[in-house]
C-alpha cells in the first residue's frame, strides 16, 4: 500500500480494546472513562479478518495495544489468528507488563514475537503514584516472563514528562542497562495541541517514514495519530476503510480533536 506521499505503508497498530487495569495519569482520568458497548467492540475474528485483508494490501507487521490488551479475553486466540495470516512476518505487543507472568509463554507460544513494556520510573512510590492502581513488582515480574519466554528484544517505552525525575530517569537507563533491556524515551503528547516529537530511540513521530495505520477497538480505521480522520471497516468494508485511510494520511501530523490515547493505542 502506498499513500498520498508515496510512503510504503506495512505497519498496523491493533487496538483489541479500550479498557485497562491501570489509570495513568498522562492517560486516563482517575474515575477511569466511558467505555465501548461490547456490541460496537470488534470481535476477535472480525480483527483478524481486518488483519487478513490488510495482508492482502501489504501489511507485514502487527503491533497490539489497547488500553490494556491483556485485558481482552482471547488474546491469545488472537495472536495465534493472526500468526495464521499468510504475509504478516511480526506480531508485537506494547503492554504496562502487569498481567505479562501470567501470559508470556502462552502468547509466545501463540505467536507473539516481542513486546514493549511501558514504565516510566523504578521507584515504587512514584509508580503508584502515575499508574494510580499499579504495583512495579507485577511489571518486573512480568519483564523477566517475557524474557524468559523469548518475546526479546524487549523494548521499555519511558513517557516523559515535565515532572520526570532525572534521578529516577538515569535509575530506568542503568536497571535497563544492567537486564539488557532497550530503551526508547517518549515526550509527552498532546493530540489537542498537535504537540509531539520523535521517539528517543525509535522511529515513532517522524512523519516522513511513517509507515503505519491504526485499527481502533471499535473498527475506525485511523491514518495517523494526530488526525481527527476514521473510516469504520463495518460502515465501508474493509478494503474501502483502508483505502480511504490511504487516501487521508497526512504528510505530516496536526491534532486531534475526537479521540483520546487510551481508545486509539498510542
Amino acid at each position: 500500500m502506498l499513500d498520498s506521499y508515496n510512503r510504503k505503508i506495512t505497519y498496523l497498530r491493533v487496538s483489541v480494546t479500550d479498557r485497562c487495569n491501570l489509570r495513568c495519569q498522562y492517560c486516563m482520568p482517575e474515575e477511569g472513562i466511558q467505555l465501548l458497548k461490547h456490541k460496537d467492540v470488534l470481535s476477535l475474528e472480525e480483527i483478524a479478518e481486518v488483519i487478513r485483508e490488510g495482508a492482502k494490501l501489504g501489511l507485514k507487521k502487527i503491533r497490539l495495544t489497547g488500553g490494556e490488551p491483556l485485558v481482552r479475553k482471547g488474546i491469545v486466540q488472537l495472536v495465534e489468528m493472526i500468526k495464521q495470516i499468510q504475509g504478516i512476518e511480526e506480531i508485537a505487543m506494547t503492554t504496562n507488563g502487569i498481567l505479562l507472568k501470567k501470559y508470556a509463554l502462552d502468547l509466545k507460544k501463540a505467536g507473539l514475537n516481542r513486546v514493549n513494556i511501558s514504565l516510566d520510573t523504578l521507584d515504587e512510590g512514584e509508580f503508584k503514584s502515575i499508574t494510580r492502581l499499579g504495583n512495579i513488582k507485577d511489571v518486573k515480574e512480568g519483564i523477566k516472563a517475557a524474557r524468559d519466554a523469548g518475546l526479546t528484544p524487549i523494548k521499555i517505552n519511558v513517557v516523559k514528562t515535565k515532572f520526570s525525575n532525572k534521578q529516577n530517569i538515569d535509575a530506568i537507563k542503568q536497571f535497563c542497562k544492567d537486564e539488557d533491556l532497550n530503551i526508547r524515551f517518549i515526550k509527552q503528547m498532546d493530540l489537542e495541541t498537535g504537540d509531539f516529537s520523535v521517539v528517543e530511540g525509535g522511529e515513532g513521530g517522524n512523519c516522513q517514514i511513517c509507515n503505519r495505520l491504526r485499527l481502533m477497538a471499535n473498527g475506525d480505521v485511523k491514518p495517523c495519530l494526530f488526525s481527527n480522520n476514521t473510516f469504520n471497516v463495518k460502515k465501508h468494508g474493509i478494503k474501502e476503510a483502508f483505502q480511504l485511510a490511504l487516501g487521508a494520511k497526512p504528510l505530516e501530523g496536526s491534532f486531534n480533536h475526537n479521540h483520546k490515547f487510551y481508545n486509539i493505542g498510542g
